[in-house]
């Protein structure tokens, strides 16, 4: 299906349309996921193992991804066996955080078989994404029939479960969008314009600190490197005159929704730097240096979730639930994981390659993931795993460029 063709007489072009497809439908359905297990998995599942029954294969890129996602999942293995009871919601939580591994191993496969199934994939996470935008505004404003499926405490969340996963999931197609205005012409920019006002105010109404933080940082990132990685000073002041436009039309779009009182007074709460629930003896901050504590003595964890019974409310930062859903050995394996993205990402990332626009902007959105993950959970975030298959598949990428260059050379 993917490399290998089903049979001789196959048509090659017919494949590759349902190859392409089959992506485009993966990447659409991570934006729906209301109910678990979504039909995301169930889809992804099947579709993962029909691409390596018919001929998908790993590069030594892909089996280094591969095999530090599953001692990070080995060590969340680990962590059950201190635990009294397996429950159903404990096996279905560990069989998640599975899937989630192989789908980044699946993405980055893919995309290093054939960059340019990057389009692919963004156009198709871009519709997503505009679709559950659109659900979570016009449930916001209730304007559609039963509003309240988009809604959680008064906040946007699209077909999400939660307003924190809806919003940051916005941004990679949003920073794209952004990425796209700035590099093409002026017709062609309208609808992309349109689309990111779309997208800024799905993530404005969700009320995400997280998400709000993210969206600045991409942009802002984004818009920094552009200007380093382009050497015309005529191109460079064209990004400042639009990126300053842009800034102003997304505050005038903002401007206006904080009219409507129930915007303006969730804003004012939701603004505010320290919440109730950051302070006070179990609230967010203390629990860290609490789980820091329980951390430091449990090397091989204290099983998933089981935080939460223990303090009333879940880690909230990504490194103390590594080390104590994922043990010691979890928390390895991810902090090798991040570093080696972020290093080895770094140094190809301003490249003049075909897949560097793709490639930049799920560079600087993975980075703002990784700063808002000490205040919030990500291991169960499906597009972070998409960003990881993104950025490991243009890894694979540039080390099949580097080396055909060298053999060109000798």
């Amino acid at each position: 299906m993917s490399d290998a063709a089903l049979d001789t007489r196959t048509d090659p072009a017919a494949l590759a349309v349902i190859a392409k497809f089959s992506l485009a439908l993966g990447a659409f359905l991570s934006g729906f996921v209301i109910y678990e297990p979504a039909p995301y998995e169930i889809y992804m599942v099947a579709l993962i193992a029909i691409w390596f029954i018919f001929g998908l294969r790993l590069s030594r890129n892909g089996a280094i991804l591969l095999a530090i996602l599953m001692c990070f999942n080995i060590g969340g293995l680990i962590s059950l066996t201190v635990l009294d009871e397996l429950t159903p919601k404990l096996k279905l939580y560990m069989a998640v955080s599975v899937f989630l591994a192989l789908s980044s191993v699946f993405f980055a496969a893919v995309i290093e078989a054939d960059g340019k199934r990057l389009k692919v994939i963004f156009s198709a996470y871009l519709i997503g994404a505009l679709l559950t935008g659109m659900l979570g505004i016009l449930g916001y404003f209730q304007l559609l029939p039963n509003s309240e499926l988009f809604l959680r405490y008064g906040r946007a969340k699209g077909a999400f479960q939660d307003p924190n996963v809806f919003g940051p999931f916005l941004v990679l197609p949003a920073c794209f969008l952004m990425h796209q205005v700035l590099k093409g012409g002026f017709a062609a920019s309208i609808p992309r314009i349109v689309a990111l006002v779309v997208l800024t105010l799905a993530v404005f109404l969700a009320f995400s600190r997280a998400a709000w933080g993210l969206f600045a940082f991409s942009m802002l990132a984004m818009v920094f490197l552009m200007l380093l990685k382009e050497r015309s000073n005529v191109f460079r002041m064209r990004i400042l005159f639009l990126g300053a436009f842009g800034f102003v039309s997304l505050a005038a779009v903002l401007m206006i929704a904080l009219q409507f009182e129930q915007v303006s007074e969730l804003f004012t709460t939701r603004a505010q730097l320290i919440q109730e629930y950051d302070s006070g003896q179990f609230g967010r901050f203390n629990r860290y240096r609490l789980g820091l504590g329980v951390a430091l003595l449990h090397p091989f964890g204290i099983g998933p979730l089981e935080f939460g019974k223990m303090f009333g409310e879940d880690t909230h930062n990504i490194w103390l639930k590594a080390l104590l859903d994922y043990g010691w050995l979890g928390f390895i394996a991810y902090l090798t994981l991040i570093v080696w993205t972020l290093g080895a990402g770094f140094k190809c990332l301003l490249r003049d390659r075909p897949w560097q626009p793709y490639f930049l902007c799920a560079y600087v959105v993975f980075v703002g993931h990784i700063l808002i993950s000490t205040f919030i959970d990500t291991d169960h975030w499906r597009h972070f795993y998409i960003l990881l298959g993104i950025l490991w598949g243009c890894m694979g990428l540039e080390y099949q460029y580097m080396r055909r260059h060298r053999l060109g050379s000798s």
